[in-house]
């Protein structure tokens, strides 16, 4: 298969040399349940989108520190791609700011939580099933890694609830058989998570926020669960 990764964030220059960026970050997560797959990176911060669906054989969108309200000239056009993807029903995978901006795009509505802050390891109730994998039906909770302030509020209307919990209402969306999203990070490791909380704390994260998160770490996420849920999504939709 030939993903599409649609890039709409960058590692800090102080992480990426031991991290690499959030391409990678997913191609080494698929890569390791898959031997045969290839990927092609996007870069859409600097409006680089796909001509049509059809360029791949499934498409991913990563993580942001950008809101999917912000003014900026690729917001509107990468919706408007979203919404080209699910008219051609093509497989479509979502994670943050992924699983945001497909809501935004296709009806639903994400806002700045008055929450605050979802750091470290959270854990989530599997809600539903995802489509063509009945193994998920077997998993009760995932535990993920988390790094957001905005959330979905809104579901857009042909959206099915796929997990949930008390910070977060929304974590897991699917909608129909092709589009699956998660709040959550399955392609953050717990070092690059840590590392990201440290260097963020006192100018983006409130310090007691940061010691609970990364104190939250101490057991493994279910990056393999997720990893396999995330391959057999595509592979099912061949």
């Amino acid at each position: 298969m030939l993903i599409g990764i649609l890039e709409t964030g960058v590692v800090a220059n102080e992480l990426a040399p031991q991290h690499g960026s959030y391409s990678l970050m997913f191609q080494q997560l698929l890569g390791g349940v898959t031997s045969d797959w290839t990927f092609k990176v996007y870069k859409v911060l600097d409006l680089q989108l796909p001509a049509a669906p059809q360029e791949c054989d499934g498409w991913l969108i990563t993580g942001s520190r950008h809101g999917v309200y912000d003014n900026l000239p690729w917001i509107e056009p990468l919706k408007g791609f979203i919404r080209e993807i699910h008219a051609a029903k093509k497989p479509l995978i979502g994670i943050c700011f992924g699983h945001q901006i497909i809501a935004e795009a296709l009806g639903g509505k994400v806002i700045k939580s008055p929450k605050g802050w979802g750091l470290g390891l959270h854990e989530y109730e599997v809600k539903s099933t995802l489509p063509h994998l009945p193994e998920s039906e077997a998993v009760g909770q995932l535990k993920i890694h988390a790094m957001h302030q905005d959330q979905v509020v809104q579901l857009p209307p042909d959206a099915k609830v796929l997990a949930s919990s008390e910070f977060c209402e929304y974590a897991g969306l699917v909608y129909g058989e092709h589009i699956f999203t998660l709040q959550g990070h399955p392609e953050f490791s717990r070092e690059f998570e840590e590392a990201l909380i440290r260097l963020r704390t006192g100018a983006v994260f409130p310090e007691s926020i940061a010691q609970e998160a990364v104190g939250s770490m101490t057991v493994d996420p279910d990056t393999q669960v997720l990893a396999q849920w995330m391959a057999g999504f595509f592979q099912a939709q061949r």
